[in-house]
């Protein structure tokens, strides 16, 4: 499950970064965080941009909306989602989820 934290200015989310991938997008989760692939390679913070696009416009967020608290060099980031409660933020995460693929069993 996606861990979404409440604080002063909204909700924080636990991003698993992928950066360098084939493809742009929301992926799953790892280990409570919301994995996040983006095409941009992990070069003066050219990732961290792609993330917050990717997440602004898979959410329906306005840019503004988001900033990258901590993890800047690091896989595992937290962002900020300003003005959004946990509730919110889940149901738009959930929303906006890969449907899981069928298996060939």
């Amino acid at each position: 499950m996606i861990e979404l934290t409440p604080s002063k200015e909204g909700a924080l989310l636990y991003v698993h970064a992928q950066p360098a991938a084939r493809r742009s997008g929301l992926v799953g989760e790892h280990a409570g965080a919301l994995r996040v692939a983006v095409t941009a390679p992990p070069d003066k913070g050219k990732a961290n941009a792609a993330i917050l696009d990717v997440l602004a416009k898979a959410l329906g967020l306005k840019p503004s909306q988001l900033s990258l608290i901590s993890g800047e060099t690091a896989r595992r980031k937290r962002i900020l989602l300003a003005g959004l409660s946990p509730e919110e933020a889940g149901r738009l995460i959930a929303a906006a989820m890969p449907e899981p693929k069928p298996s060939n069993d």
